[in-house]
């Protein structure tokens, strides 16, 4: 029988690898990642840096996965401005998420750090060291860092031309998710005014990764917003 779909759309340098702390979890939900070009398992790809590139390569995965059941498109960080953009495109498809839920992202528009991507490489690895965003292994190698920082900055340089979905309102419900020590948790609602239907908001303990410290409360959230977004029978 098949499952309900979960599409998980990775961070800033993440890829399919980034999500593998809900891969124990006790869920209904055939759990999806899809990765951008240039790193997991399309390491040899070249890396994007447009906007509308990335949301059409993420379309693409995803259309070509759907088993027909309903499903939820889900990102965190990068992956939230791209389910964005992303869900315009699946209703423009008439293949629709059953609802949208982004983390760690106040929606387009908020920040205002829109050239991040092009700072110097002492700069740009302490606004990484900041956002929580690099392991100590990494920081003590030289090595590491010089492979995972093109795609770093690849992926940034798309999330700063999140202007393209500032004025985008889907028919999808958005869920929004934040930790309540990131910056812009105070407006997590701003992703209230990209839908046209239901809208809801949880804070959870932590950083801007707060999702690798609450695996289960983020699967409990999936859960929980796939039935009221059913209830909302949008479509």
């Amino acid at each position: 029988m098949k499952k309900k779909q979960l599409f998980l759309l990775h961070f800033a340098g993440g890829s399919i690898y980034s999500f593998e702390f809900l891969k124990s979890a006790n869920t209904d939900f055939e759990m999806i990642p899809v990765e951008l070009p240039g790193r997991g398992k399309r390491i040899k790809e070249k890396l994007l840096t447009s906007y509308k590139e990335a949301i059409q390569d993420i379309f693409s995965q995803i259309t070509a996965q759907l088993n027909g059941n309903p499903f939820i498109i889900y990102g965190h960080s990068l992956g939230s401005s791209l389910g964005l953009g992303v869900t315009d495109l699946l209703e423009k498809n008439n293949t629709p998420p059953q609802c949208l839920i982004v983390s760690g992202n106040a929606g387009p528009g908020i920040t205002s750090d829109n050239d991040r991507s092009d700072l110097d490489r002492d700069d740009f690895v302490n606004m990484l060291t900041e956002l929580g965003g690099l392991s100590d292994e990494l920081l003590q190698s030289k090595e590491l860092l010089d492979f995972v920082l093109p795609i770093l900055r690849a992926d940034f340089k798309i999330v700063e031309q999140d202007f393209f979905i500032e004025n985008t309102v889907v028919k999808s419900p958005i869920v929004a998710i934040m930790g309540n020590s990131e910056k812009y948790v105070d407006r997590i609602n701003n992703w209230k005014k990209h839908t046209a239907s239901g809208f809801n908001s949880y804070v959870l303990k932590g950083n801007h990764f707060f999702i690798l410290n609450n695996g289960d409360n983020l699967i409990k959230i999936f859960e929980t917003s796939f039935d009221e977004c059913t209830s909302l029978n949008y479509q």
